[in-house]
């Protein structure tokens, strides 16, 4: 479960409304763009701030040398033929309409939902996923709870279109399932289909990516033993396939031709995974472009909507790198909220457009083309909480 790693989150910074309370201000960031001129900066207080100025090259420290780790004692699966997703995209329709936030505990007694009230062993019950509309911050819907379904909800992940959601959830004392969800043009969302279980279940998902057609899923999970398995899932049969290396990764995107997956991680660095490659051996099918050296606190990664670049997080910093390699540039440097963690976990809209983070229940939105930036209290719709979790959040 996730409240047993970390207490972050996708697939999603909004604008939200708690007690019809949203920021009045729209703040501004400055950004590196294109033209080299970042646009001005006014900002309430509390809301992040960008460094101005010209494209930031990151400065790089070469990776020491070192022999090569063993791979993890694990059994790779390789039931899944075909692991890329060369399907039609699902198309981008412009800014967000809407984004799904979890893990989302009850923190006082009811009142409670059919169905959530807390477990018997006193455990808090979570609120099923909600749908919140990205314009106003409202609260839309509860996702109907699956039969069956997880007694939490830790990760969501989106297509570009906005309106198709993976979930990742935990059974106690169990493992993880799959599902997705599909939202009705008013944002309504239809009862989640669960992916068929025709491979055993990761104990542990960290990490969690839905490919740009909606036909395959990948995840990143811990290994007991040490390192991570990076697995690609077939969302219609069940079949998947692994690749095990030592190394701590924290995020997987996938590229928008659906012929590569873009990694990040402690002990990794950043490396695009060839899923047209043999093996099972991460490192062997990927080309890394950053040694861990040059990646200090990693967190999010993303490709860019023509596939050309990688937006990714280092700390507090988002910058992007070409596919080809080269050195990094540095795009935005959010200020990190009092008592959020150092390590920023962003969400990218299917535009590219609009980055999302959150920190302590409130929704950080940054527009990378004009340097625009909002926040709001995420409202749930419910009794908010107040356990020091961060919502996990998509769109």
């Amino acid at each position: 479960m996730r409240s047993r790693t970390e207490a972050v989150l996708a697939g999603l910074v909004v604008l939200v409304l708690a007690g019809g309370c949203a920021d009045p201000a729209a703040e501004r960031v400055s950004l590196v763009n294109d033209s080299g001129g970042p646009p001005s900066s006014s900002l309430a207080p509390g809301m992040p701030r960008v460094a101005t100025g010209s494209p930031t090259p990151v400065p790089s420290r070469p990776a020491p040398s070192a022999t090569a780790p063993l791979m993890p004692v694990v059994v790779p699966v390789t039931s899944l033929a075909e692991p890329m997703a060369t399907g039609t995209p699902l198309p981008a329709s412009g800014s967000p309409r809407f984004f799904v936030t979890v893990g989302a505990p009850y923190v006082a007694p009811g009142p409670f939902p059919p169905g959530q009230s807390p477990s018997a062993s006193g455990a808090p019950a979570q609120l099923p996923p909600v749908v919140n509309d990205a314009a106003t911050g409202a609260f839309v819907a509860p996702v109907p709870r699956p039969k069956g379904g997880p007694s939490g909800w830790e990760l969501v992940a989106a297509a570009p279109d906005n309106r198709t959601f993976a979930l990742a959830g935990g059974i106690l004392g169990k493992s993880f399932r799959f599902f997705l969800v599909r939202l009705e043009e008013n944002g309504q969302p239809g009862e989640p289909r669960l992916v068929p279980e025709a491979e055993p279940e990761p104990e542990q998902v960290v990490a969690l990516a839905l490919s740009h057609d909606g036909t395959r899923l990948a995840y990143a999970c811990d290994l007991a033993e040490g390192g991570t398995k990076v697995t690609v899932l077939d969302v219609a049969t069940g079949r998947r396939r692994d690749w095990t290396t030592f190394g701590k990764l924290v995020d997987v995107a996938w590229a928008p031709d659906g012929r590569s997956l873009a990694t990040v991680g402690n002990g990794w660095g950043i490396g695009l995974l060839d899923l047209a490659a043999g093996g099972t051996d991460l490192r062997k099918a990927s080309r890394l472009l950053r040694s861990y050296t040059e990646v200090p606190l990693p967190r999010s990664i993303a490709f860019t909507p023509d596939g050309r670049a990688l937006l990714y997080t280092a700390g507090s910093n988002v910058n992007r790198l070409s596919v080809d390699g080269g050195e990094p540039e540095r795009v935005a440097q959010a200020a990190v909220p009092a008592g959020a963690r150092a390590d920023l976990r962003l969400s990218v809209d299917g535009s590219g457009r609009h980055l999302l983070y959150t920190h302590d229940w409130r929704a950080y939105r940054v527009d990378l083309a004009d340097g625009s930036a909002t926040s709001a209290p995420i409202d749930i719709g419910s009794t908010q909480p107040r356990d020091g979790r961060s919502a996990v959040v998509a769109w």
